[in-house]
């Protein structure tokens, strides 16, 4: 099997490229600075090979406030991104099965988090932006299936965790914020402060659950949406209570700041239709994915500790 796979430097890619390089196939993953997907005749190098799957990750986003800040850009960078992969693969990839990854921000906050809603309802403000190039990806692909007959995976995942998270300094997702924060508190006798009044609800999903679970599907359906979470969610101070308890920080050193972002209150995706296509779906524990992650933090301390968190 041959992939070609874009936002392969990203967290997700890396993750999927070992992924796939571990169950024997040839892969392609040009870096932005190699397939630069906001210009116009960035995959023709790579036109004349037949992929057998093109692995869609690349986004132009980050966490906490920065969709809030960037939204303008937002809409060009990633309708640009996402216009040239699907006008792509009709024209010169027309053997490959397309897997794209969603946004469960697409989702109205007023809505059950269930596929049949991804394009109902108005998704939260602050990310309303990245959440419609998004539902724009998957109307793309419902599109192109309609006239070409191609066929597609399109999956929405939960916040993704686990090792090998990105240390350039960016704004970090908020599981990797709170490790962070406690393990810098731990190590400076700082004080930690979270956003919020921590009772908003996240649900994560480790992300070697991800890929796998994503590969089992790909091997099973397509032309579907689907939601890949863990089917339940937890509030930050229990998040926050568990990690302080791993790496033995004295949870009462927590404040939380009610003057910033926090974003939904709550987030979790329904997974009825998950299960029923994998009944036997086992998931990491949580405390067994943050001790792993805690871990991974640990041993490169020198890069993701170094900088304030945000």
């Amino acid at each position: 099997m041959r992939a070609f796979i874009s936002g392969s430097g990203g967290f997700l890619g890396q993750h999927l490229c070992v992924s796939l390089k571990n169950r024997g196939w040839t892969i392609d993953a040009p870096c932005s600075s190699e397939c630069d997907l906001t210009r116009e005749g960035s995959l023709e190098p790579w036109s004349g090979n037949k992929y057998d799957r093109i692995f869609h990750l690349a986004a132009w986003t980050q966490a906490g406030d920065f969709c809030l800040r960037h939204s303008g850009e937002q809409w060009i960078i990633n309708q640009a991104i996402n216009t040239r992969m699907l006008e792509w693969w009709p024209r010169a990839q027309t053997q490959a099965k397309f897997i794209a990854i969603g946004t469960s921000c697409s989702y109205a906050p007023d809505l059950p988090l269930v596929e049949e809603n991804y394009l109902r309802g108005t998704p939260i403000n602050g990310l309303f932006t990245y959440a419609m190039t998004k539902r724009m990806l998957y109307v793309g692909l419902l599109a192109i299936k309609r006239q070409y007959g191609l066929r597609f995976l399109h999956v929405v995942p939960s916040t993704l965790y686990g090792s090998g998270y990105h240390t350039d300094g960016r704004q970090m997702h908020f599981i990797f914020d709170l490790i962070r924060k406690i393990l810098r508190g731990k190590k400076y006798g700082e004080e930690v402060a979270l956003w919020g009044n921590g009772l908003q609800r996240r649900e994560v999903v480790h992300v070697d659950d991800f890929v796998r679970i994503l590969m089992e599907l790909d091997g099973r359906v397509e032309d579907e949406l689907i939601n890949i979470g863990a089917g339940e969610e937890y509030s930050i101070r229990e998040f926050a209570t568990r990690i302080c308890a791993l790496v033995d920080y004295p949870e009462a050193r927590i404040q939380y700041d009610l003057s910033r972002y926090v974003g939904a209150t709550s987030k979790c995706l329904d997974v009825t239709k998950l299960r029923s296509l994998i009944p036997d779906l086992q998931l990491t524990p949580l405390n067994k994915g943050l001790e792993s992650t805690i871990h991974w933090f640990m041993e490169n301390q020198s890069t993701v500790l170094r900088a304030e968190a945000s």
